[in-house]
């Protein structure tokens, strides 16, 4: 008798349950795939691109006058006095220390600068995810899983709400 009436509240607690459930909407937002293909991403991605791209061709040239002073030297090495050697391996050895310097400093700015960028991409997708979220009404968005099942994932609509809405007005100014 116990276990018959064990087992009849187990049915009214599951059937509960599974009636709570299915009110209960759920999304699913890949946030890489967000930074990656949203509008606000692409803006500061091609912001970033042309605030760096002086600094970029200055390291390229660099480069290739250090390529060009390697390729002299190498050549001329028979030719050349041991004081002109000399100078011509401090010369490359210099260029050289500044290469790494300029490139060091490139790539910190560039990082700091994607950062800041990919923060502000962040804020505006979060807040298009709450407007979703308030809009059609969900009751749980999560922003990464292991597992998502396509038909609760709304990156497109994120993505979507992004390109048309004017809350990515801050990129690219």
């Amino acid at each position: 008798m116990k276990a018959m009436i064990k087992a009849g509240m187990l049915a009214v607690l599951l059937s509960a349950g599974v009636l709570l459930a299915a009110d209960f909407k759920v999304g699913v937002v890949d946030t890489e795939r967000v930074l990656r293909e949203s509008a606000p991403a692409m803006k500061a991605e091609s912001k970033i691109e042309k605030e760096f791209s002086g600094r970029d061709q200055e390291i390229k040239k660099l480069i290739k006058q250090a390529k060009e002073l390697q390729a002299s030297l190498d050549k001329e090495d028979s030719k050349l006095s041991d004081t002109d050697r000399r100078n011509k391996e401090r010369e490359l050895t210099a260029m050289n220390v500044d290469l790494q310097r300029m490139q060091r400093e490139f790539r910190e700015d560039l990082n700091l600068r994607k950062n800041e960028e990919l923060a502000i991409v962040l804020e505006q997708a979060n807040k298009a995810i709450q407007a979703i979220a308030e809009a059609e009404k969900f009751d749980l968005i999560l922003q990464e899983a292991v597992y998502r099942n396509p038909k609760i994932d709304i990156t497109d609509m994120v993505i979507k709400h992004l390109a048309d809405s004017k809350v990515d007005s801050k990129v690219g100014k």
